[in-house]
C-alpha cells in the first residue's frame, strides 16, 4: 500500500475514533466544536505570488462566512519530511455541524475555490468534532 493510501487510512481510522470519542462526550453533555482541516499541495508551476493569492483568499473567508468562529493556518515546518508535498494547512472552526453546512455551499467558499483550482495539485480535507 503506497504512503498516500496508508496516510488516508490512518486519518480515516483516527477521525473515526475521534468521532466516537466526541459522540460519547456529546452524550455526556460536553459536545466539542467542529473543525475543518484542509491541506494543500500546490502544482510545481504555481508561483509564490499565486500561492499568496490563495492564502489571502482563504483568509478572507473568515470575514465573509458568519458561521466561522475560528481560523488559523500555516505552512509545513516539520523536520520529518513526511508531508508528501502538502505545504499548507488551514484550520477552520465552527460551533457545530450547522455552521459547516452553511460554509460548504456558501458563495464565498465557491469564489475561493475558483481562485484555488488553477494552482492546486492535491487537497486533503478532514472534518472532526473536537474531543475534550
Amino acid at each position: 500500500m503506497n504512503l498516500i493510501k496508508r496516510l488516508a487510512l490512518f486519518v480515516a481510522v483516527t477521525c473515526g475514533m475521534l468521532t466516537l470519542m466526541s459522540q460519547s462526550s456529546a452524550q455526556a453533555g460536553d459536545a466539542g466544536v467542529y473543525r475543518h482541516v484542509v491541506l494543500f499541495k500546490f502544482k510545481d508551476s504555481a508561483t509564490p505570488e499565486q500561492v499568496k493569492s490563495v492564502e489571502t483568499a482563504f483568509r478572507t473567508l473568515s470575514t465573509k462566512v458568519s458561521t466561522i468562529t475560528g481560523y488559523e493556518w500555516g505552512t509545513n515546518v516539520s523536520p520529518e519530511n513526511k508531508n508528501e508535498g502538502f505545504t499548507h494547512c488551514f484550520l477552520v472552526t465552527f460551533n457545530d455541524k450547522a455552521g459547516l453546512d452553511v460554509y460548504i455551499p456558501h458563495p464565498a467558499h465557491d469564489e475561493f475555490k475558483a481562485v484555488l483550482r488553477p494552482y492546486l495539485d492535491k487537497v486533503l480535507v478532514i472534518d472532526y468534532v473536537s474531543a475534550k
